[in-house]
């Protein structure tokens, strides 16, 4: 069971924002991955610069930003240029460092889908688009994904492609000449890494009081588990107390 003094969602955001490295340059997507980067700036890592597509770098805001287009983002940035630049210079360039993103589906391999639910052609769902996320998936050299763990997110193949993580395993994503990859997919129950040879994703983490089982059953496809599994460290008063400070702003 989850510590009464925090919720799932509160570790999961709290891991993921741990998961920054110190200075990182990260393009970031709204929603989970924008709360985790800027409670890893107020907190663990004050100098990572923080990009969002609609043009904004360094950008600062005093409360979590509803869009991309949200103007908290450019009051403090360090620059605001044009979307163009921000792809073409920045990211297609190769000067991300990570991208944070989110996803409706992730399957096995890392593929995420933010496109549609069923087939394309009639869709069950059809869900909010790309946006910039194939362009972050393609060209960061490392890319972080946080999303809620159900049989309907994690399923064994995506039903659409949006943003390419490792295809169907293996070197696939190395002989297409893609960047970096997705290298932790960090949920409300714990981790997932890809493995090293196969890039099938494996459980190498839980969070306090969930079990191996737990996250198995959540799933869409066998879930294999790391030789070394760990469980992550419970948040902090700190990090509570920051994390509560930027939902309240």
């Amino acid at each position: 069971m989850t510590d009464p003094t925090y919720t799932s969602d509160d570790i999961m955001t709290i891991v993921a924002a741990r998961a920054l490295e110190p200075a990182a340059v990260t393009f970031v997507g709204i929603g989970l991955p924008s709360t985790a980067a800027n409670l890893a700036r107020v907190t663990t890592n004050p100098d990572c610069v923080l990009i969002y597509e609609s043009g904004c770098i360094g950008s600062k805001p005093v409360r979590l930003p509803s869009s991309i287009g949200d103007g908290v983002l450019a009051d403090n940035a360090d620059a605001v240029i044009a979307v163009p630049e921000i792809f073409a210079y920045w990211l297609q360039a190769g000067r991300i460092d990570i991208g944070f993103l989110g996803a409706a589906q992730i399957d096995k391999h890392a593929n995420l889908n933010t496109t549609v639910i069923g087939p394309y052609e009639s869709p069950k769902v059809r869900l909010p688009g790309a946006g910039g996320a194939p362009e972050i998936a393609a060209n960061c050299r490392r890319v972080i994904v946080t999303l809620r763990h159900s049989p309907r997110a994690f399923v064994e193949k995506v039903d659409f492609i949006t943003s390419f993580g490792y295809g169907n395993g293996g070197d696939e994503r190395d002989k297409l000449g893609l960047r970096g990859g997705p290298t932790d997919v960090i949920t409300d129950l714990g981790v997932l890494q890809p493995d090293p040879v196969t890039k099938e994703l494996v459980l190498t983490a839980v969070h306090p009081g969930v079990t191996i089982e737990q996250v198995q059953a959540a799933t869409g496809w066998d879930l294999k588990t790391s030789s070394s599994i760990v469980e992550t460290a419970a948040p902090t008063a700190g990090e509570m107390a920051a994390l509560t400070a930027l939902r309240n702003a």
